[in-house]
């Protein structure tokens, strides 16, 4: 059976986070992940996933300043300290709640420049997660995310190729590749070495994935076939309680 992550950046937003950890057990999650849980204090999120036996699979470096519009940090050139202040935050964080992977946000940026600023600060987390602990990038589509500096999968592929580290790998997120590339079966299958980490919501609204302009089904299948035996991320959007969204739940874990 298909196992899920529940996405708390998304899902049970309107509840603590302790407690949204607590709402994802009940509903029959295997995993939780979340966004930017800084504000909640790591016991706090510990003794949750300790109460409810939940791993916690990663989480997202901060962003910057969000009313400035920055959504990350770690392709902006002049910004390597604070980038690296958030890198280094996120990795301490994982390691208080034990989080398995830190997704580092490169943030809106272009050209070699960005480029090499990226390359350096992933070098730096990759070093200082060590090698029990993944770094993960993700392209996010030019829709949700306009001028990202990782857009496509081949441009995260070869920054991984480049700097070489086993413990870099992709976040491949089902909705971003699928609003980007179209193709999301056959990237899945030509990405399948350098993943860490999958996502997914509905084509193109981001809500549950029981609608859509892709059929889940035969993705998560093929998933399996693949081998993969970690949980997906569910990342997607909802309008009302959580609760009303999970009918998916069940049908596809079957897959």
């Amino acid at each position: 059976m298909t196992r899920f992550s529940a996405n708390l950046g998304f899902l049970w937003t309107d509840l603590a986070l302790p407690d949204a950890i607590r709402a994802a057990k009940v509903a029959g999650f295997d995993a939780v992940e979340f966004h930017w849980p800084y504000a909640v204090d790591a016991a706090e999120v510990r003794a949750a996933l300790q109460e409810t036996g939940l791993p916690v699979l990663g989480l997202n470096t901060r962003r910057g300043d969000v009313a400035a519009g920055e959504n990350g940090l770690a392709a902006l050139p002049g910004r390597e300290a604070e980038a690296r202040a958030a890198i280094d935050e996120a990795l301490a964080y994982a390691q208080a709640v034990g989080a398995g992977a830190v997704h580092v946000m490169a943030g809106r940026a272009e050209g070699a420049e960005a480029r090499r600023t990226f390359l350096e600060n992933l070098r730096h987390a990759c070093a200082a997660a060590g090698p029990d602990r993944i770094i993960l990038i993700e392209p996010l589509n030019p829709w949700d995310a306009p001028g990202y500096f990782l857009s496509r999968t081949e441009q995260a592929a070869e920054i991984i190729a480049e700097i070489g580290s086993p413990n870099l790998r992709l976040m491949f997120d089902c909705y971003h590749v699928g609003r980007t590339e179209g193709d999301v079966m056959g990237r899945l299958r030509a990405l399948f070495p350098v993943i860490g980490h999958i996502q997914f919501a509905a084509i193109p609204d981001r809500g549950a994935p029981d609608h859509g302009d892709l059929d889940f089904a035969p993705v998560f299948a093929e998933i399996a076939a693949l081998g993969w035996q970690k949980p997906l991320g569910a990342e997607y959007k909802v309008s009302g309680a959580t609760e009303d969204s999970l009918g998916w739940l069940r049908s596809l874990a079957r897959v």
